[in-house]
């Protein structure tokens, strides 16, 4: 039976930031409700001065909750704020002119209240406008790399209305060395169900190798999700560990696409899921320009003086997917923030799953496996080939003519592109209609005739910026269509990519691990060396 969430949770984490001692302070209580329906809400809250100081709320109610959340990776790369629970909340503050910003996950538009402290207390409401309800269409959002502890979840859930996380509550970052659960809890093995509609399941592993021995080489990452029992082995070799998620009936997700070894586990390990929305993508200011295994020349990635642009990092991610794919692999996209470790809140990039009228833990893996889903990080993004959901394979002996690619991209603000992608090309763009919503939201239908020669595979994706000018984009997993006799070719630039990704990968394995770690490599290597004389 799942577990009940009052037995989860004794206390309550409850913190403020205060004036500073012998400085005069007036508190400001505030309440966030629905616009539509005056429901008390959770949400998230930024209580910022207008000199740039961030204060830390706590909650009004003796039954409420508020957890803060502080994480700073540079000067302008740092966030903070208070996720509350459906209760008022309350602040000390000094006398001078303040800004509150209130958000809750992706279906609402934010709301910011300026404000002035002089000589006596504040009180607000804040009313939230949600701009699109995702679950009266069937879809339910997760995330899948979440360094949270199961012990604060239900309350950041909540207020970000995500429905599924797991979290990663073992995690090893040395080789051969088991995931332990370091800072948390040994969770439990069942399910918890925060609510009706929120549920955690806390036994997933990461797998992160920094150190070998006494060296710090870095192989890379892998995260486990749904894995029955704790592993009691470590990597490399890592083919054991994907053996043993098979049998479990557990899910790899590649994480990073620039690992030093993420091109050797795809093939070895047969990785499911690619973080097509990843946790280098923040709320706040993008910092990593030039960490990891860089991309080709033939990528193209928009770069500045400082390395390639958070632009140019989506393209990086986009296009290595798309050459997995055209390679074969079909990888299903998930998305995660590494909340915990990074500045950025939980759920910021999402996971969308069809999962119907129904909501429950086990149609929203099954509908993630089967890739009925699209990831985001701001915008909508609905469409059917064929009448079929994204993750559909058509089979077919001959062509296929007539098809139609339909649907619509939302958002809450203008969207600047929407494109239909084949084997990894932009095969048509499509002009945004911004047509405004009821809600306060954008959008735009489509309706894109089809012919389809040859295997190939299709996606969607559309584009809008923040008012800071940050990208934030939706992507649809792919559509697949296999044609008799007329298999999908990938490119020779493609194949001689993940090639040089190995060899180079390979060259450092034989410095540092054993023998079968590095006939894992060389496995790897003999894959794409079989699909290289394929290619086009």
């Amino acid at each position: 039976m799942p577990l009940s969430i009052h037995a989860l949770i004794a206390a309550v984490v409850v913190c403020a930031t205060s004036a500073a001692a012998g400085e005069a302070s007036f508190p400001l209580r505030g309440q966030v409700i629905d616009a539509d329906t005056g429901r008390s809400l959770e949400a998230r809250v930024y209580v910022t001065s207008d000199d740039g100081q961030a204060y830390l709320v706590k909650s009004a109610a003796q039954d409420g909750s508020a957890i803060p959340y502080d994480v700073r990776r540079a000067p302008e790369s740092f966030e903070k704020h208070t996720t509350i629970s459906a209760h008022p909340f309350v602040v000390q503050l000094p006398p001078g002119k303040y800004s509150v910003l209130i958000e809750r996950g992706k279906e609402y538009l934010p709301a910011s209240r300026p404000l002035e402290i002089r000589d006596t207390a504040a009180q607000m409401t804040i009313k939230l406008h949600r701009w699109i309800d995702m679950s009266s269409r069937g879809w339910y959002s997760g995330e899948m790399h979440v360094h949270r502890s199961v012990a604060e979840l239900p309350n950041v859930m909540r207020a970000e209305d995500l429905n599924v996380a797991l979290p990663l509550t073992y995690w090893t970052l040395h080789a051969g060395e088991a995931p332990g659960t370091g800072k948390f809890a040994e969770p439990p093995s069942v399910l918890i169900r925060v609510d009706a509609t929120h549920v955690i399941y806390p036994r997933n592993s990461e797998f992160e190798i920094f150190n070998v021995g006494d060296q710090r080489p870095t192989l890379g990452g892998f995260l486990v999700f749904g894995h029955k029992e704790t592993f009691q082995q470590g990597v490399p070799p890592v083919r054991p560990v994907a053996e043993r998620v098979r049998r479990e009936g557990g899910l790899i997700d590649l994480d990073l696409h620039n690992w030093p070894w993420s091109m050797m586990i795809v093939p070895v390990m047969d990785v499911d899921l690619y973080q097509l929305a990843n946790h280098h993508m923040w709320r706040t200011q993008f910092l990593y320009r030039s960490w990891g295994e860089q991309p080709a020349d033939w990528m193209q990635v928009e770069r500045d003086d400082r390395g390639w642009t958070e632009r140019g990092w989506i393209d990086f991610t986009l296009k290595n997917y798309y050459t997995l794919l055209n390679c074969g692999f079909r990888l299903r996209p998930s998305a995660g923030t590494a909340s915990g470790v990074h500045p950025v809140p939980l759920g910021f990039s999402r996971t969308y799953v069809h999962v119907g009228e129904k909501f429950s833990y086990q149609a929203w893996m099954e509908g993630l496996d089967a890739g009925r889903s699209f990831v985001t990080n701001g915008p909508m993004l609905f469409a059917t080939l064929g009448d079929q959901m994204p993750g559909h394979t058509f089979q077919s002996n001959a062509d296929m003519t007539g098809c139609r690619l339909r649907g619509s991209a939302h958002s809450p603000r203008l969207l600047t592109s929407i494109e239909v992608v084949r084997a990894g090309e932009v095969l048509q763009s499509i002009t945004p209609e911004n047509r405004k919503t009821d809600g306060g939201g954008y959008e735009t239908r489509f309706d894109v005739p089809l012919d389809v020669k040859g295997s190939t595979w299709f996606a969607m994706r559309c584009f809008y910026a923040t008012e800071e000018g940050h990208p934030r984009f939706a992507h649809t997993a792919p559509w697949h269509v296999d044609i008799a006799g007329r298999p999908l070719r990938p490119r020779q630039r493609e194949v001689a990519y993940l090639k040089e990704r190995v060899e180079s990968a390979l060259a450092r394995a034989r410095l540092l691990v054993g023998p079968e770690a590095v006939a894992e490599y060389e496995q790897a290597l003999a894959r794409y060396e079989e699909i290289a004389e394929t290619a086009r």
